[in-house]
């Protein structure tokens, strides 16, 4: 059976590349021998000051990861690499990110030997661009043999940095893995005590500027005005107190105009745990991602895992894995209006049953099998 060492956080590592390296190490285990490799230390608390572990939610557990690499420490990478190099694996299968990891990355690869090095770049640039980001990422990701990517616009990012790379442009696999309890939309409304009659948009994540919260809080007073009985839930860590602060107030000064817009959104700060997910989603009607920049995101995957549509932006790779007035809606990014009038049609022309029944039909384009089979062509 062939071999593959597979490199990025897992639990109790929290975060969406941590369930998706999970997932991935399941499905490549179907079908080839995968020793899953993973960080005694990820990030120095100075860079990353929450909490990076979560061991009460072991729902994406892997039985015998090893938790070897230090990232900050050159010694540690060394020994990893040569630990690497004489498992003689068929392909060493790298998640990448950040440019934070260059350093770990470059030094693993000078010294494991040449051996077939993958990397799955969730980004190939970071979000927050920085300085010399793009010399790391290119001094880095010119050891690879192969890319797999999850956007069009990721692929012609890697296109600048290297002329031809043998690169797959596949989707970002469904996270279906958050359905533990099945259930249905009336049993997640009667949790979070809403109206089962209740119209209910979700906007899920990590709450961060780029992601465009405020143009949908904007948006709130039409939708509701044309809509009438809607809820916004608001489902995610913010990165501070004055962050939040920020979007309270913001819903504050709408409501004064006599919307009643402040008990139509209501907010569930901090991290949700993989059992809470499901309630989220389940209860939702539909998924709202009014981002202003993106590469791919997992919140799409997620969304399509409990079978519910989306309104994207066109930005990134979010264009891609959404078909338009099929599984969701995409909308030109920092428009309110636009936000507003796609939200409204897909109530008022009932759009539910249809879209739910598109949503499953392209099960296999999302399925981790996909992703198995696009790893296997290169090993």
């Amino acid at each position: 059976m062939k071999k593959i060492v597979l490199i990025g956080p897992v639990y109790p590592y929290r975060g969406g590349i941590s369930h998706y390296t999970g997932l991935m190490c399941r499905e490549l285990s179907k079908r080839f021998e995968v020793e899953m490799l993973s960080y005694k230390m990820q990030y120095p608390k100075i860079l990353f000051k929450k909490e990076q572990r979560d061991y009460e939610n072991d729902s994406f557990k892997i039985d015998n990861a090893k938790y070897m690499i230090h990232t900050a420490n050159p010694f540690n990478i060394i020994r990893t690499a040569r630990y690497i190099r004489k498992k003689k694996p068929d392909m060493v299968l790298v998640q990448w990110w950040h440019p934070y990891f260059a350093p770990c990355y470059i030094l693993l690869a000078k010294f494991m030997g040449k051996q077939n090095l993958t990397f799955v770049c969730h980004n190939v640039f970071p979000h927050e661009r920085f300085p010399l980001d793009k010399i790391l990422t290119k001094m880095t990701l010119k050891n690879g043999k192969h890319f797999i990517v999850h956007a069009k616009e990721e692929e012609a990012e890697l296109k600048q940095i290297m002329p031809n790379p043998n690169c797959q442009v596949t989707p970002h696999p469904s996270y279906n893995a958050f359905c533990f309890a099945n259930m249905t939309k009336m049993q997640a409304r009667t949790q979070l005590s809403l109206p089962q009659d209740e119209k209910v948009l979700l906007f899920f994540g990590f709450v961060r500027p780029y992601k465009g919260l405020k143009h949908l809080i904007n948006a709130m007073p039409d939708i509701k005005e044309r809509l009438g009985n809607v809820t916004l839930l608001i489902v995610g860590e913010f990165g501070n107190a004055e962050d939040k602060e920020g979007y309270v107030s913001q819903i504050k000064m709408l409501a004064a105009s006599g919307s009643g817009l402040e008990a139509s959104i209501i907010i569930y700060d901090g991290y949700t745990p993989d059992r809470e997910v499901e309630k989220y989603f389940a209860a939702s009607d539909m998924v709202v991602l009014p981002y202003e920049s993106a590469t791919q995101s997992g919140i799409v995957q997620i969304a399509y895992g409990f079978g519910k549509p989306v309104t994207v932006t066109e930005v990134g790779g979010l264009p891609d894995v959404v078909s338009h007035n099929r599984t969701g809606y995409v909308v030109p990014p920092q428009n309110k209006q636009a936000l507003a009038e796609a939200i409204v049609r897909y109530f008022t022309e009932g759009k539910e049953e249809e879209f739910a029944k598109n949503i499953a039909a392209e099960a296999y384009r999302f399925s981790w099998e996909r992703m198995g089979e696009v790893v296997e062509q290169w090993i």
